[in-house]
Protein backbone atom coordinates (compact mmCIF):
# COMPACT_ATOMS: atom_id res chain seq x y z
CA UNK A 1 0.00 0.00 0.00
CA UNK A 2 2.87 2.39 0.83
CA UNK A 3 4.53 1.75 -2.53
CA UNK A 4 1.24 2.21 -4.38
CA UNK A 5 0.54 5.55 -2.69
CA UNK A 6 4.03 6.86 -3.46
CA UNK A 7 3.71 5.83 -7.11
CA UNK A 8 0.42 7.75 -7.40
CA UNK A 9 2.10 10.85 -5.97
CA UNK A 10 4.99 10.57 -8.43
CA UNK A 11 2.70 10.07 -11.42
CA UNK A 12 0.74 13.15 -10.44
CA UNK A 13 3.99 15.11 -10.11
CA UNK A 14 5.20 14.10 -13.60
CA UNK A 15 1.87 14.99 -15.20
CA UNK A 16 1.73 18.47 -13.65
CA UNK A 17 5.45 19.24 -13.50
CA UNK A 18 5.48 21.97 -16.17
CA UNK A 19 2.84 24.13 -14.50
CA UNK A 20 3.98 27.39 -12.89
CA UNK A 21 1.14 27.12 -10.37
CA UNK A 22 0.54 24.64 -7.58
CA UNK A 23 -1.27 21.62 -9.00
CA UNK A 24 -4.45 20.42 -7.31
CA UNK A 25 -5.19 16.79 -8.12
CA UNK A 26 -8.47 15.10 -7.27
CA UNK A 27 -8.88 11.35 -7.13
CA UNK A 28 -11.99 9.30 -6.50
CA UNK A 29 -11.80 6.20 -4.34
CA UNK A 30 -14.84 3.91 -4.06
CA UNK A 31 -16.69 4.61 -0.81
CA UNK A 32 -14.51 7.66 0.09
CA UNK A 33 -15.18 11.30 -0.78
CA UNK A 34 -11.65 12.64 -1.43
CA UNK A 35 -11.42 16.42 -1.63
CA UNK A 36 -8.07 16.38 -3.44
CA UNK A 37 -4.33 16.04 -3.07
CA UNK A 38 -2.14 19.12 -3.60
CA UNK A 39 1.29 18.37 -5.04
CA UNK A 40 4.15 20.89 -4.77
CA UNK A 41 7.90 20.57 -5.16
CA UNK A 42 11.28 22.21 -5.52
CA UNK A 43 14.85 21.57 -6.65
CA UNK A 44 18.20 23.29 -6.23
CA UNK A 45 21.68 22.94 -7.75
CA UNK A 46 24.97 24.73 -7.05
CA UNK A 47 28.67 25.10 -7.73
CA UNK A 48 30.98 26.05 -4.84
CA UNK A 49 34.61 27.21 -4.99
CA UNK A 50 36.65 28.17 -1.95
CA UNK A 51 39.37 30.57 -3.11
CA UNK A 52 42.05 28.90 -0.97
CA UNK A 53 41.67 25.69 -3.02
CA UNK A 54 43.63 23.93 -0.27
CA UNK A 55 44.37 20.21 -0.08
CA UNK A 56 45.32 17.87 2.74
CA UNK A 57 48.42 15.64 2.77
CA UNK A 58 46.58 12.95 0.78
CA UNK A 59 45.59 15.42 -1.95
CA UNK A 60 41.92 15.62 -1.03
CA UNK A 61 40.32 19.08 -1.09
CA UNK A 62 39.84 21.03 2.13
CA UNK A 63 36.46 22.72 1.86
CA UNK A 64 36.98 25.36 4.61
CA UNK A 65 33.31 24.89 5.44
CA UNK A 66 31.70 24.38 8.86
CA UNK A 67 28.05 24.92 7.87
CA UNK A 68 25.35 22.66 6.44
CA UNK A 69 24.62 21.55 2.86
CA UNK A 70 27.59 23.07 0.96
CA UNK A 71 30.54 20.99 2.12
CA UNK A 72 32.11 20.64 -1.35
CA UNK A 73 34.95 22.19 -3.33
CA UNK A 74 35.21 22.94 -7.07
CA UNK A 75 32.28 20.69 -7.88
CA UNK A 76 28.86 20.98 -9.49
CA UNK A 77 26.35 19.53 -7.04
CA UNK A 78 22.72 18.51 -6.81
CA UNK A 79 21.32 19.99 -3.62
CA UNK A 80 17.88 18.49 -3.08
CA UNK A 81 14.75 17.59 -4.99
CA UNK A 82 11.59 17.67 -2.90
CA UNK A 83 8.03 16.51 -3.46
CA UNK A 84 5.28 17.51 -1.02
CA UNK A 85 1.76 16.11 -0.88
CA UNK A 86 -1.01 17.67 1.22
CA UNK A 87 -4.55 16.46 1.73
CA UNK A 88 -7.42 17.47 4.00
CA UNK A 89 -10.75 15.86 4.80
CA UNK A 90 -13.00 17.85 7.06
CA UNK A 91 -11.01 18.81 10.14
CA UNK A 92 -8.27 16.24 9.49
CA UNK A 93 -5.25 16.74 7.24
CA UNK A 94 -1.99 15.04 6.29
CA UNK A 95 1.30 16.35 4.92
CA UNK A 96 4.18 14.35 3.41
CA UNK A 97 7.49 15.93 2.37
CA UNK A 98 10.00 13.66 0.60
CA UNK A 99 13.55 14.82 -0.11
CA UNK A 100 16.17 13.40 -2.47
CA UNK A 101 19.84 14.42 -2.43
CA UNK A 102 22.69 15.32 -0.10
CA UNK A 103 20.77 18.22 1.44
CA UNK A 104 17.95 15.84 2.41
CA UNK A 105 20.46 13.34 3.78
CA UNK A 106 22.13 15.93 6.01
CA UNK A 107 18.77 17.29 7.18
CA UNK A 108 17.70 13.82 8.34
CA UNK A 109 21.07 12.75 9.79
CA UNK A 110 19.33 11.79 13.05
CA UNK A 111 17.49 8.92 11.37
CA UNK A 112 20.23 6.27 11.54
CA UNK A 113 17.98 3.66 9.92
CA UNK A 114 18.06 5.48 6.58
CA UNK A 115 21.60 6.83 5.90
CA UNK A 116 20.83 7.38 2.20
CA UNK A 117 20.20 10.23 -0.24
CA UNK A 118 16.44 9.76 0.29
CA UNK A 119 14.74 11.14 3.38
CA UNK A 120 11.30 11.74 4.80
CA UNK A 121 11.84 15.40 5.66
CA UNK A 122 8.38 15.83 7.14
CA UNK A 123 5.38 13.58 7.68
CA UNK A 124 2.58 14.53 10.02
CA UNK A 125 -1.15 14.29 10.66
CA UNK A 126 -3.24 17.16 12.02
CA UNK A 127 -6.71 17.61 13.44
CA UNK A 128 -8.31 21.04 13.82
CA UNK A 129 -10.43 20.82 16.97
CA UNK A 130 -11.60 24.36 16.18
CA UNK A 131 -10.49 27.27 14.01
CA UNK A 132 -8.16 28.32 16.87
CA UNK A 133 -6.87 24.98 18.13
CA UNK A 134 -5.06 22.31 16.10
CA UNK A 135 -3.18 19.16 17.13
CA UNK A 136 -0.32 17.75 15.04
CA UNK A 137 1.62 14.51 15.44
CA UNK A 138 4.59 13.30 13.39
CA UNK A 139 7.83 14.86 12.11
CA UNK A 140 8.08 18.52 11.08
CA UNK A 141 10.79 21.09 10.36
CA UNK A 142 11.92 23.08 13.39
CA UNK A 143 10.31 26.34 14.43
CA UNK A 144 13.66 27.61 15.72
CA UNK A 145 15.71 30.02 13.59
CA UNK A 146 15.32 32.37 10.62
CA UNK A 147 16.46 30.05 7.81
CA UNK A 148 14.68 27.02 6.32
CA UNK A 149 15.78 23.69 4.89
CA UNK A 150 14.25 24.21 1.41
CA UNK A 151 16.74 26.30 -0.56
CA UNK A 152 14.14 28.30 -2.51
CA UNK A 153 12.72 29.70 0.75
CA UNK A 154 16.05 31.37 1.65
CA UNK A 155 17.58 34.42 -0.02
CA UNK A 156 21.12 33.30 0.89
CA UNK A 157 22.08 29.93 -0.53
CA UNK A 158 24.77 28.98 2.00
CA UNK A 159 23.50 28.46 5.53
CA UNK A 160 24.27 30.30 8.75
CA UNK A 161 26.16 28.73 11.65
CA UNK A 162 23.09 29.13 13.86
CA UNK A 163 20.98 27.07 11.47
CA UNK A 164 23.71 24.45 11.05
CA UNK A 165 24.11 23.78 14.79
CA UNK A 166 20.53 24.32 15.89
CA UNK A 167 17.73 21.77 15.58
CA UNK A 168 16.62 20.68 12.10
CA UNK A 169 13.40 18.84 12.93
CA UNK A 170 11.17 17.56 15.72
CA UNK A 171 9.19 14.32 15.98
CA UNK A 172 6.39 14.42 18.50
CA UNK A 173 3.04 16.01 19.34
CA UNK A 174 2.26 19.74 19.30
CA UNK A 175 -0.73 22.02 19.74
CA UNK A 176 -1.21 25.30 17.81
CA UNK A 177 -3.49 27.86 19.44
CA UNK A 178 -4.73 31.14 18.02
CA UNK A 179 -4.78 33.89 20.65
CA UNK A 180 -6.59 36.56 18.67
CA UNK A 181 -5.39 39.38 16.44
CA UNK A 182 -1.92 38.39 15.15
CA UNK A 183 -0.79 36.32 18.14
CA UNK A 184 -0.47 32.54 18.38
CA UNK A 185 1.06 29.95 20.70
CA UNK A 186 2.54 26.54 19.94
CA UNK A 187 3.49 24.05 22.67
CA UNK A 188 4.56 20.45 22.29
CA UNK A 189 6.63 17.46 23.38
CA UNK A 190 9.11 15.71 21.09
CA UNK A 191 11.88 13.14 20.87
CA UNK A 192 15.44 14.36 21.40
CA UNK A 193 16.45 16.88 18.73
CA UNK A 194 16.41 15.53 15.14
CA UNK A 195 15.70 11.93 16.22
CA UNK A 196 12.84 10.24 14.36
CA UNK A 197 13.00 7.19 16.60
CA UNK A 198 14.42 6.67 20.07
CA UNK A 199 14.59 4.06 22.82
CA UNK A 200 15.13 6.76 25.41
CA UNK A 201 12.36 8.00 27.69
CA UNK A 202 13.94 11.46 27.51
CA UNK A 203 11.71 14.06 25.80
CA UNK A 204 12.05 17.71 24.82
CA UNK A 205 9.55 20.48 25.51
CA UNK A 206 9.10 22.88 22.57
CA UNK A 207 7.23 26.17 22.29
CA UNK A 208 6.75 29.25 20.14
CA UNK A 209 4.92 32.52 20.75
CA UNK A 210 4.36 34.62 17.63
CA UNK A 211 2.85 38.05 17.20
CA UNK A 212 2.87 40.99 14.84
CA UNK A 213 1.33 44.29 13.90
CA UNK A 214 -2.08 44.38 12.19
CA UNK A 215 -0.47 45.29 8.83
CA UNK A 216 2.12 42.45 9.15
CA UNK A 217 5.00 44.89 8.66
CA UNK A 218 6.56 43.79 11.95
CA UNK A 219 6.55 40.17 13.15
CA UNK A 220 8.16 38.50 16.14
CA UNK A 221 8.74 34.84 17.00
CA UNK A 222 9.92 33.72 20.45
CA UNK A 223 11.14 30.13 20.23
CA UNK A 224 12.15 27.54 22.81
CA UNK A 225 13.22 23.95 23.31
CA UNK A 226 14.46 22.29 26.47
CA UNK A 227 15.07 19.01 28.23
CA UNK A 228 15.91 18.45 31.88
CA UNK A 229 17.00 15.59 34.11
CA UNK A 230 19.03 12.56 33.17
CA UNK A 231 22.70 12.89 32.18
CA UNK A 232 22.40 16.52 31.08
CA UNK A 233 20.01 19.44 30.69
CA UNK A 234 19.56 21.53 27.55
CA UNK A 235 17.95 24.95 27.19
CA UNK A 236 17.59 26.76 23.86
CA UNK A 237 16.07 30.23 23.42
CA UNK A 238 15.69 31.83 19.99
CA UNK A 239 14.28 35.12 18.68
CA UNK A 240 13.30 36.00 15.10
CA UNK A 241 12.20 39.50 14.06
CA UNK A 242 11.14 40.66 10.60
CA UNK A 243 10.33 44.20 9.57
CA UNK A 244 9.21 45.77 6.29
CA UNK A 245 10.72 49.26 6.23
CA UNK A 246 9.41 50.08 2.73
CA UNK A 247 7.92 48.08 -0.13
CA UNK A 248 11.47 47.48 -1.39
CA UNK A 249 13.53 47.17 1.80
CA UNK A 250 13.13 44.78 4.73
CA UNK A 251 15.19 43.58 7.69
CA UNK A 252 15.40 40.23 9.43
CA UNK A 253 17.09 39.42 12.73
CA UNK A 254 17.88 36.11 14.44
CA UNK A 255 19.42 35.71 17.89
CA UNK A 256 19.88 32.35 19.57
CA UNK A 257 21.56 30.77 22.60
CA UNK A 258 21.83 27.10 23.55
CA UNK A 259 23.02 26.04 27.00
CA UNK A 260 24.01 22.49 27.96
CA UNK A 261 24.61 21.37 31.55
CA UNK A 262 26.02 17.87 32.07
CA UNK A 263 24.99 16.19 35.32
CA UNK A 264 27.31 17.38 38.08
CA UNK A 265 29.08 19.98 35.89
CA UNK A 266 28.68 23.66 35.08
CA UNK A 267 26.56 24.82 32.15
CA UNK A 268 28.25 26.03 28.94
CA UNK A 269 26.67 27.77 25.96
CA UNK A 270 27.06 28.62 22.32
CA UNK A 271 25.24 31.61 20.90
CA UNK A 272 24.87 33.63 17.74
CA UNK A 273 23.30 36.71 16.23
CA UNK A 274 22.56 37.54 12.59
CA UNK A 275 21.15 40.48 10.63
CA UNK A 276 19.60 40.13 7.16
CA UNK A 277 19.27 43.23 4.93
CA UNK A 278 16.95 42.63 1.98
CA UNK A 279 16.56 45.00 -0.98
CA UNK A 280 14.12 44.33 -3.86
CA UNK A 281 14.27 47.20 -6.37
CA UNK A 282 12.26 45.21 -8.96
CA UNK A 283 10.14 42.07 -9.04
CA UNK A 284 12.92 40.23 -10.91
CA UNK A 285 15.94 41.29 -8.85
CA UNK A 286 16.75 41.36 -5.15
CA UNK A 287 19.86 41.28 -3.01
CA UNK A 288 20.49 40.15 0.57
CA UNK A 289 23.42 40.89 2.85
CA UNK A 290 23.74 38.60 5.88
CA UNK A 291 26.09 39.37 8.73
CA UNK A 292 26.42 36.73 11.45
CA UNK A 293 28.46 36.36 14.64
CA UNK A 294 28.76 32.83 16.04
CA UNK A 295 30.40 32.17 19.41
CA UNK A 296 31.38 28.59 20.23
CA UNK A 297 34.43 29.24 22.40
CA UNK A 298 33.33 26.56 24.89
CA UNK A 299 32.83 24.09 21.97
CA UNK A 300 29.32 23.19 23.03
CA UNK A 301 28.41 22.78 19.36
CA UNK A 302 30.50 20.46 17.16
CA UNK A 303 32.03 23.44 15.34
CA UNK A 304 35.59 24.65 16.12
CA UNK A 305 36.11 26.14 19.58
CA UNK A 306 36.28 29.76 18.49
CA UNK A 307 34.13 32.70 17.44
CA UNK A 308 33.40 33.26 13.74
CA UNK A 309 31.99 36.21 11.81
CA UNK A 310 30.59 35.60 8.34
CA UNK A 311 29.43 38.14 5.78
CA UNK A 312 27.40 36.81 2.83
CA UNK A 313 26.24 38.81 -0.21
CA UNK A 314 23.58 37.07 -2.32
CA UNK A 315 22.00 38.71 -5.39
CA UNK A 316 18.75 37.00 -6.50
CA UNK A 317 17.85 37.04 -10.20
CA UNK A 318 14.29 35.79 -10.69
CA UNK A 319 12.76 34.35 -13.86
CA UNK A 320 9.31 33.13 -12.90
CA UNK A 321 9.82 30.40 -10.29
CA UNK A 322 13.52 30.11 -11.14
CA UNK A 323 15.98 32.04 -8.94
CA UNK A 324 19.69 32.33 -9.79
CA UNK A 325 21.99 33.20 -6.87
CA UNK A 326 25.65 34.19 -7.44
CA UNK A 327 26.97 34.41 -3.88
CA UNK A 328 30.14 35.71 -2.24
CA UNK A 329 30.95 34.78 1.37
CA UNK A 330 33.68 35.83 3.82
CA UNK A 331 34.29 33.79 7.00
CA UNK A 332 36.74 35.11 9.56
CA UNK A 333 37.50 33.55 12.95
CA UNK A 334 39.28 34.62 16.11
CA UNK A 335 41.57 31.57 15.79
CA UNK A 336 43.26 29.86 12.83
CA UNK A 337 40.58 27.28 12.01
CA UNK A 338 40.71 27.62 8.20
CA UNK A 339 43.48 26.64 5.75
CA UNK A 340 45.13 28.82 3.08
CA UNK A 341 46.37 27.87 -0.40
CA UNK A 342 49.73 26.73 0.97
CA UNK A 343 48.14 24.46 3.56
CA UNK A 344 48.87 26.76 6.49
CA UNK A 345 46.32 27.61 9.21
CA UNK A 346 44.61 30.97 8.70
CA UNK A 347 41.86 33.00 10.34
CA UNK A 348 39.77 33.81 7.26
CA UNK A 349 38.59 32.40 3.96
CA UNK A 350 36.52 33.53 0.95
CA UNK A 351 34.04 31.37 -0.97
CA UNK A 352 32.02 31.86 -4.14
CA UNK A 353 28.81 29.98 -4.98
CA UNK A 354 26.66 29.90 -8.10
CA UNK A 355 23.28 28.37 -7.23
CA UNK A 356 19.83 28.01 -8.77
CA UNK A 357 16.52 27.07 -7.19
CA UNK A 358 13.11 26.26 -8.66
CA UNK A 359 9.74 25.60 -7.06
CA UNK A 360 6.28 24.73 -8.29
Amino acid sequence: MKKTTLCLFLLAFIHEGYSQDTAAITTNTPGVDVAGVTITGSADVYYRYNLANAKDITGNPITNNYTSFTNTQNSFELGMASIQAAHSFGKASAFIDLGFGRRAEEFSYGNAEHPTLFAIKQAYLSYAVSDKFKLTMGKWATHIGYELVDAYLNRNYSMSYMFSYGPFSHTGLKADMGLGNKSALMVGVANPTDQVTTLSSRKYAIAQFSTGTTDDKLKAYFNYQGSYGGSYSLTHFDLVLTGAITDQFSIGYNGTVQSVKPNGSDANSWWGSALYLNLDPTSTFGITLRGEYFNNKKQVASAPATSIFDLTLSPNFKVGNLTIIPELRLDTAKDEVFVDNDGNPTKSTVTGILAATYHF
